[in-house]
């Protein structure tokens, strides 16, 4: 018996180093892009975003979990509009506060996650006239904790967050081309 769990500590220990020693490989920073091509002028795009109180209509999260508590703050729009959310597992809380507005191209906002995770990133949107269409891109990226680096050993974090920007620019392009 005393062999047996001595061979088992020795496996346990040698998949955990496995697993840091993975997690050391992956960068300082992340970062996640999306773009889509949506059929309207910037003018018409732009205030989707810039107004946290019409994300509802557009984010993935959103729809998440509907049932989530929202609080608004600071200006009604633009640079000082704050957002926090209190939801479920599949959201968790933090808080949004756009600290750049630039109309109609481009919106930086200091996102903080507070459960099940902490995490500081700051999210940005850039709408880039293309004739009658606008190129609009969704980008996150901040600092990699070990503890985000031990995730994505397991998990492709690109793939998980790039898919929810996916569905949110398909919804911010439907919700625009009306």
């Amino acid at each position: 018996m005393k062999k047996f769990l001595l061979t088992l500590l020795i496996i346990v220990v040698v998949a955990v180093v496995a697993v840091l020693a993975m997690a050391m490989t992956k960068g300082d920073t992340f970062e996640v892009t999306r773009t889509a091509v949506i059929n309207a002028p910037p003018e018409k795009i732009y205030p989707l975003i810039n107004d946290f109180h019409r994300w509802q209509s557009w984010s993935p999260y959103e729809k998440k979990d509907p049932a989530m508590k929202r609080t608004y703050g600071g200006a009604p729009s633009g640079k000082g509009a704050t957002y926090a959310w209190n939801g479920d597992k599949n959201v968790g809380s933090g808080s949004m506060e756009i600290t750049d507005s630039t109309a109609p191209s481009k919106i930086v906002i200091k996102l903080d996650f507070t459960s099940p995770l902490e995490g500081h990133n700051i999210a940005e949107f850039t709408m880039d006239s293309a004739g009658p269409s606008t190129r609009v891109a969704w980008r996150m990226h901040g600092p990699a904790p070990l503890v985000s680096k031990i995730a994505q050993v397991f998990f492709d974090l690109d793939k998980m967050i790039g898919k929810d920007f996916e569905d949110g620019l398909a919804n911010l392009k439907a919700m625009a081309e009306k």
